[in-house]
């Protein structure tokens, strides 16, 4: 099979920050902002790289009862509703660039118990994203 990652999705509350950090804290590229208002689906991927993070508004689906909408509002708010993780060759570097862009830290660069070095931030949806190091 020939099959590769194309996009991967998290939600946003808030469309014009969550542009802020990817394209302007992360250095993301944006390849398509579609909708108006909050209620906007905005790709963004690294530049030269065929992958892309779809923002998307969270409860945007007619059939997600009001329930479920609480449900993913609650879980945006303690930050385990979306997550992704990236790599950098910089750890140290990117880790120092995200916190300058005004990334809510969540761990320093550490050494993990399972043999990987990474770090953690909350975008401003409060989706985890953590960045591990790459050799």
């Amino acid at each position: 099979m020939d099959i590769t990652i194309h996009t991967t999705v998290l939600p946003h509350e808030d469309p014009e920050a969550s542009l802020s950090f990817y394209r302007d804290t992360l250095g993301f590229e944006v390849r398509s902002d579609v909708g108006q208002g909050k209620m906007r689906w905005i790709t963004v991927g690294p530049a030269g790289q065929p992958t892309s993070i779809l923002l998307a508004p969270p409860a945007a689906d007619p059939g997600i009862s009001e329930e479920e909408r609480a449900t993913i509002a609650r879980m945006m708010a303690k930050g385990t509703y979306g997550w992704i993780l990236l790599a950098s060759r910089d750890l140290d570097g990117t880790f120092e660039k995200v916190r300058a862009g005004g990334g809510e830290v969540v761990q320093e660069p550490v050494e993990q118990p399972y043999g990987v070095r990474d770090c953690a931030f909350r975008d401003p949806a409060g989706n985890m994203v953590r960045i591990q190091e790459v050799a």
